[in-house]
């Protein structure tokens, strides 16, 4: 009880401005007693509780659920899987929850459903990704569900972000990755180091004039947010 007092002070001295991120921070840790939405290949839906999620160097490799109803469980592949929502753990839904409510959600992809999003859940979705000179289908998870149907942006979960805040010895999403997975349209989805945005940026926006120009003189990384969210809602 005192860590999540603690925890509800420290966002109070934290301005709103420095919480409306457009991006949903990335977890790593999911609960295990609330139900998890698996969408399957085969066009059917999964749900029930997570039982193990089996990783390597950060990426989804099992996924063990125990369906509502039921007494056995089940175990899916990512080329089983289309997209799912987990529910975050503890303090990382409550994070989110702090986060997303001051998040303007008027700009919804309709592919997306942004309500159990904003209930605590992290979005994943198969893509095919470029890894050095091969490409793989992974199960990644999304940080522009709500503005993706131009640019999809997927954590990286190798990237090094540059600055972090703990409260009460958990580590909260309060810095800039210094990468992304992001995938133009149905294009593979390729790496995006920070170190390459001064160029990358006029790719990505290369159809809209009007904002290459506007972000001609100011660009940077920490900013990519914003600059996406821009693109998706006022360029055509």
């Amino acid at each position: 009880m005192k860590k999540i007092i603690l925890l509800l002070a420290s966002f109070s001295c934290i301005s709103l401005a420095s919480l409306a991120q457009s991006f949903i921070p990335a977890f790593d840790r999911f609960s295990g007693k609330e139900v998890a939405y698996i969408y399957l290949e085969d066009g059917s839906k999964v749900e029930g509780t997570i039982d193990d999620l089996d990783r390597k160097k950060g990426l989804i490799e099992e996924v063990t659920i125990l369906p509502t109803g039921q007494k056995k469980k089940k175990t899916y592949e990512p080329k089983d899987i289309k997209t799912m929502y987990l529910p975050a753990s503890g303090y990382f839904k409550l994070a989110n929850a702090m986060e997303q409510s001051f998040n303007a959600q008027k700009w919804k992809n309709n592919d997306v459903n942004m309500d159990i999003i904003n209930k605590g859940y992290a979005y994943f979705e198969k893509v095919k990704v470029k890894i050095k000179n091969d490409t793989e289908d992974l199960l990644m998870q999304m940080v522009n569900p709500s503005f993706s149907s131009k640019i999809k942006v997927f954590h990286d979960p190798r990237a090094q972000e540059s600055m972090r805040f703990g409260v009460a010895g958990i580590t909260m999403a309060g810095g800039d990755d210094k990468s992304y997975y992001v995938q133009v349209g149905n294009e593979v989805a390729e790496k995006i180091k920070k170190k390459e945005y001064d160029d990358e940026y006029l790719r990505l926006y290369k159809d809209c004039p009007a904002l290459l120009a506007k972000l001609k003189s100011d660009h940077r990384w920490t900013n990519f947010d914003k600059h996406l969210l821009e693109y998706t809602t006022s360029c055509n």
